[in-house]
């Protein structure tokens, strides 16, 4: 494979073989059962050769389906644990691998965007990529001004793979919706079309990077690496080592999974407060632990550092989430069922033509909304489970209630972010203080702002 497939039909084939798969596989279940191989075994080992092929295609064909895959990844925490195995060890690796293109096609890449004599700009360069993404994958490489560097390479035709996919993969959401429960595939597809243009454009994705470097360049807690250079399909960032969050889910220690899930959830309130952009592509491959500047690898971990990478995809919130969230949330909080009716029928999440009980709405969102009703929550893959379960059993009052709210499209992305992040917490089994973030970054969460503003008004002294 000298680089993506771009023939539509090739790749339309490729994807094909997921729902023809799923169906062959049940196929030879029922054989096999009809052989006497109990259900559990059969079961096992059917969503184990689900798992190998959903891993194998998307992973191969890089673009929009392994962007999806990505996407899909975070959010395996709502599976039923006996069937969590094997979905999570195949949809994990596309966090941090898929097959690499050819050194001839990067080299090729490298020559048409950064010039014929493109290697003297580096002391060094390795040909073997360090990771690969959907769009992209990453080099090692040593710049000539001695800094270490991660060189990004985008893939040839990664734009047309990229739509192609999301369009097929949209033919395909009913079959593939069974795979997270109490989740609507179809608009997540849609978002992730909606946001190409905007990842393929290495020119907004080093922009909305150094505005996060530069805003964090002196934080304690958030690295994020500089640009050094960019080009049409080549970003030249500083290197950045540490402890992929992968890892960190699969082998770390309680003090490292705390301080990540900790980190994790600042980041994603502070940088929207602090940047006006929100970082839209939380998957644990684009995010690293890092021990503090001065402790080395001996520091205390609860003085680890979180390093964050890949801002190809970014929401954009001049003042920040919005403070309806905020106030939402801390009406809920208080009990005021009334008052959060309201102001969701204000902003378009209740419409105008239906009624719900504000006492109805109230208890859909209480159980959701658990972790920040407490000084700290430990996020667990059960208690995601049980949300999305609660939210997809067609018997629930909860899922009747549901499906008759609206998301309105200016926080489609702010939502499935959120979701994400909640999703990679609980994938870290992370005890968090998730109501000191809220206090300290969401606009609206705490009265007391707008009770100082009119105190600060009431000080004015008269003109």
């Amino acid at each position: 494979m000298s680089d993506l497939p771009r023939k539509a039909v090739t790749r339309t084939a490729k994807l094909a073989t997921l729902p023809l798969g799923f169906a062959g596989r049940a196929t030879w279940g029922l054989g096999k059962r009809i052989g006497g191989k109990s259900a559990e075994i059969v079961s096992r080992e059917l969503q184990q050769r689900t798992a190998d092929q959903l891993f194998k295609v998307l992973g191969e064909l890089k673009g929009g389906a392994m962007k999806f895959g990505q996407a899909l990844s975070v959010f395996e925490s709502a599976l039923p644990e006996e069937i969590a195995g094997p979905y999570r060890a195949a949809l994990t690796k596309l966090q941090e691998a898929a097959p690499p293109m050819p050194t001839r096609t990067v080299h090729a890449v490298m020559a048409e965007r950064l010039g014929e004599e493109w290697r003297e700009l580096f002391s060094e360069f390795e040909d073997k990529p360090s990771a690969a993404a959907s769009i992209g994958q990453v080099h090692r490489g040593v710049w000539h001004d001695g800094r270490e560097v991660a060189v990004k390479v985008q893939y040839p035709g990664a734009g047309e793979a990229l739509l192609s996919d999301l369009t097929q993969l949209s033919r395909f959401a009913r079959l593939l919706g069974p795979l997270i429960p109490g989740m609507d595939i179809k608009p997540l597809i849609t978002e992730l079309r909606d946001r190409v243009s905007e990842e393929l454009d290495y020119g907004l994705e080093a922009e909305a990077q150094r505005a996060h470097a530069v805003e964090f360049a002196d934080d304690p807690d958030v690295v994020v690496p500089d640009v050094v250079h960019q080009g049409e399909q080549v970003l030249v960032t500083e290197w950045m080592d540490g402890i992929p969050l992968a890892e960190v889910i699969s082998d770390g220690t309680p003090e490292q999974r705390n301080r990540a899930g900790q980190l994790l959830a600042r980041f994603l309130f502070s940088g929207p407060a602090r940047t006006g952009l929100l970082h839209a592509d939380p998957h644990p491959g684009n995010f690293r632990l890092l021990p503090p500047l001065d402790g080395g690898e001996d520091a205390p971990e609860g003085e680890f550092r979180l390093g964050v990478l890949d801002f190809g995809t970014v929401d954009r919130l001049p003042g920040g989430l919005p403070g309806t969230i905020g106030e939402a949330l801390r009406m809920t909080l208080e009990g005021d069922a009334q008052a959060v009716y309201d102001r969701l029928r204000g902003e378009g999440f209740i419409k105008d033509s239906i009624d719900l009980d504000p006492d109805a709405v109230q208890d859909y969102l209480l159980p959701i909304i658990e972790p920040a009703a407490v000084e700290e929550f430990t996020f667990t893959r059960s208690w995601m489970r049980d949300q999305a379960g609660r939210i997809a059993d067609p018997r629930s009052p909860a899922h009747q209630l549901g499906r008759q709210l609206n998301l309105p499209p200016s926080y489609l992305l702010i939502h499935r972010v959120t979701l994400s992040t909640i999703g990679v917490l609980c994938q870290l089994g992370a005890t968090v203080r998730l109501r000191d973030e809220l206090e300290a970054w969401l606009s609206g969460f705490l009265e007391e702002s707008a009770d100082e503003a009119d105190a600060d008004t009431a000080a004015e002294p008269d003109a």
